[in-house]
């Protein structure tokens, strides 16, 4: 089985909060990350959708 790319994973926990109802507090503890940084990854997703998840070019 093939590894997740970086906008899967974070694709699975924007999924945890909007389709399973988990908290933002804890989606972060599980996947290890801040609060903020969850909300950012839905603030992307919502407006990109899974291409917004991605890692971009500095």
């Amino acid at each position: 089985m093939r590894e997740m790319s970086v906008a899967e994973q974070r694709y699975k926990a924007v999924q945890a909060v909007l389709a399973e109802g988990q908290t933002v507090t804890q989606v972060a503890r599980d996947w290890e990350v801040s609060r903020q940084t969850i909300h950012g990854w839905l603030a992307k997703y919502e407006g990109d959708g899974l291409e917004g998840l991605g890692n971009r070019s500095r």
